[in-house]
């Protein structure tokens, strides 16, 4: 079975500033009457061991999803994607993080386990997701022990997340075969056609 849970702690990252949203969290956007994150919860807490929610604001609406909410902390109001990141890493039971974003709504059912094998195929640490050649920095399998290290990066405040990836030498994953994983949910515009969209790409009712 494609979607079995892994030795993984998911999160999805639900911590951004959505500027150009005007402001409004993304995760709780509705996408074809229901919140995104809600989607994604649904795509990626039957291939993990814990799916972990990453977020600065409205915490207790994201508990009612019924998932851990672990804050990203700092003393920034909107730290970054990093820090979410790190909130996670520093939460997890389990020996890898897998990160997701919280307007990605068509993650496919082996993400996870596609992730992992990437590992064992590239002798690599870590991973990244790829479309055509380009990385997808916050999709993303990191093990817990760059905790510190990450801690570090973030407190001399060295840059975003593709140039700490780096630093690490992700093995590549492609998805060919997913169309809808990468679209972007950064504006009104864009959401309103990725619901035109919707079951186009495969998106359930």
């Amino acid at each position: 079975m494609t979607g079995a849970p892994t030795p993984v702690t998911g999160v999805i990252l639900a911590g951004g500033r959505a500027e150009r949203m005007g402001g409004r969290d993304k995760g709780l956007l509705l996408l074809a009457g229901e919140p995104l994150i809600a989607r994604g919860i649904r795509r990626l807490r039957p291939q993990v061991a814990e799916l972990l929610i990453s977020a600065n604001r409205n915490l207790e609406m994201y508990r009612t999803f019924g998932c851990r909410v672990v804050r990203d902390g700092g003393s920034r109001e909107f730290p970054g994607p990093l820090a979410g990141i790190l909130a996670a890493l520093r939460a997890a039971a389990t020996p890898y993080v897998l990160t997701a974003p919280c307007d990605s709504p068509l993650l496919p059912p082996d993400y996870a386990r596609r992730m992992l094998a990437a590992l064992d195929r590239e002798g690599a640490a870590t991973a990244v997701a790829c479309a055509g050649g380009c990385w997808q920095p916050v999709f993303a399998l990191l093990p817990v022990g760059v905790a510190d290290e990450l801690a570090a990066w973030l407190e001399a405040g060295d840059g975003g997340v593709g140039r700490w990836l780096r630093r690490h030498r992700p093995a590549p994953v492609e998805f060919p075969d997913q169309p809808g994983l990468f679209r972007n949910v950064n504006t009104p515009d864009e959401l309103a056609r990725l619901e035109t969209d919707w079951s186009i790409l495969g998106g359930e009712a």
